[in-house]
């Protein structure tokens, strides 16, 4: 760095010690040279430094000024510990322009440097010293650039950050939901195994108490019988008949059977658990064709945070990263397609105005959304359809309140239709050969409608 009285005698343009300077009826000095060459390039002569407006064309050289600096430059040299010619041990004097090196006056007069050009060192110096300014600058302005993107770098930085608390609350929310669901069918389905439970028991309890009052009166029989076998014969004869017929009533009677269907019904409770759960969870969650990437949308849109719907706002903070759609009222699906067929609904309802179809990939999306967009636009109550930054109008006879986006990559067919009336719109042809993404612009409100989830069984 240079010291403070080497700074009051550098030039504000070239920041290097004066060379030939010049005092503008502002008071402030530059060298002849850098000034004239500042003015080159100005419609009018005025101040580098403070915009003041000279009127002299050749301003009067500073002579004070030029005197301090020749004096500070010889100091300087003076001062300096530059090696002397290793030939002569002379001071190095001349620059030779054809060796394109620094001599000492007996190199010059010498036999090596005969016929060649000289130029005093400070001279010689001068022009290599400018050239080498200007391609400085650039390097400057490099360094600007740098220190911009690194704060804009350490910006996203943080961006990532509040995404990622953003996202792990919305995350856990959603587990929130099906763990609640899950703990829900888990307490139902045991509650029906305690009320089998209880109900079986019950019976089973009823059942004991039974064979308990039939084993009391087989008990009483058996124990009369035997009291009637030990009486004398002419009683025993006497109650002969009636103890027979009690002890064949007895044996008519059915033995203990344990009752079908006593035992838990494991079947119900367990059998294909997890699927059935999966059946009933079916209507607690939704499946959308399409997921919004809130990393292309522009500054004036809201994403809903299951990423399928939008709407129009306010300009609104947003990470720069170079997927953003500069226009602001802009996003694309986050998944796009090189092959296939594919379809998604959408609901516009009384939107006035909005476009919609799929957006050709292009690393000049910022740029331009009509040179890549294909697809339908309702403005004006007009439909138009867009293709290759052209549109033409065409007529649908009564407004549709949802519409149906189905493209064809392979036959390059791109259609649109009403679910409602299941009528056809409007198609466009175009060859595909990028990968394209689904498309949705508004400044109001669309949604992604989801689709009807059902499952199948096949037999493998």
């Amino acid at each position: 760095m240079a010291s403070r009285s080497e700074e009051d005698l550098c030039c504000p343009i070239c920041t290097d010690v004066f060379k030939d300077p010049v005092v503008l009826t502002c008071s402030h000095s530059l060298c002849r040279h850098c000034l004239l060459r500042w003015w080159k390039h100005k419609p009018i002569r005025e101040c580098p430094v403070c915009k003041t407006v000279c009127s002299k064309k050749n301003p009067p050289v500073s002579l004070v000024l030029k005197n301090l600096c020749e004096a500070f430059l010889l100091e300087r040299d003076q001062g300096t510990s530059e090696a002397p010619c290793s030939l002569h041990n002379e001071k190095l004097k001349l620059y030779c322009l054809d060796h394109q090196e620094p001599v000492c006056l007996k190199c010059r007069d010498s036999e090596t440097h005969n016929s060649h050009r000289f130029r005093p060192v400070d001279e010689a110096a001068r022009e290599p010293r400018e050239k080498l300014q200007e391609t400085l600058q650039p390097l400057k302005e490099k360094l600007k650039d740098f220190e911009k993107a690194k704060i804009k770098f350490e910006l996203t930085s943080v961006d990532i950050k509040v995404q990622a608390r953003h996202y792990e609350t919305q995350i856990k929310e959603q587990f929130k939901k099906l763990r609640q669901f899950l703990e829900g069918e888990e307490q139902a389905r045991l509650s029906a195994l305690r009320e089998e439970e209880e109900q079986k028991g019950q019976k089973m309890k009823e059942e004991v108490e039974a064979l308990s009052r039939e084993m009391s009166a087989l008990s009483d029989t058996i124990r009369a019988t035997e009291e009637e076998l030990r009486a004398a014969d002419l009683s025993f004869l006497k109650n002969y008949k009636a103890a027979v017929e009690r002890v064949q009533l007895r044996h008519l009677q059915a033995g203990p059977q344990m009752p079908q269907g006593a035992l838990i019904d494991a079947a119900k409770h367990l059998g294909n658990l997890s699927f059935n759960i999966w059946i009933k969870m079916k209507d607690v969650v939704s499946y959308s064709p399409v997921i919004l990437d809130p990393n292309t949308a522009g500054i004036k849109l809201i994403l809903s945070e299951d990423l399928t719907g939008v709407r129009g706002a306010v300009s609104q903070h947003v990470p720069d990263n170079p997927e953003r759609f500069k226009s602001s009222i802009c996003t694309l699906g986050s998944e796009g397609f090189t092959s296939g067929t594919h379809s998604w609904d959408v609901y516009v309802g009384g939107n006035k105005f909005w476009l919609l179809g799929v957006f050709e990939d292009s690393h000049q999306m910022k740029r331009s959304v009509r040179l890549h967009f294909l697809g339908v636009m309702f403005k004006e109550d007009t439909y138009k359809a867009c293709s290759s930054a052209s549109t033409s109008p065409f007529t649908v006879q009564n407004p549709v309140q949802r519409i149906r986006v189905n493209m064809d990559w392979t036959a390059g067919q791109l259609s649109f239709s009403d679910p409602d009336t299941n009528k056809h719109i409007h198609t466009i042809t175009h060859t595909f050969t990028r990968k394209v993404f689904p498309f949705f612009c508004t400044a109001g409100e669309l949604r992604i409608l989801p689709l009807k989830i059902s499952v199948t069984q096949q037999i493998r």
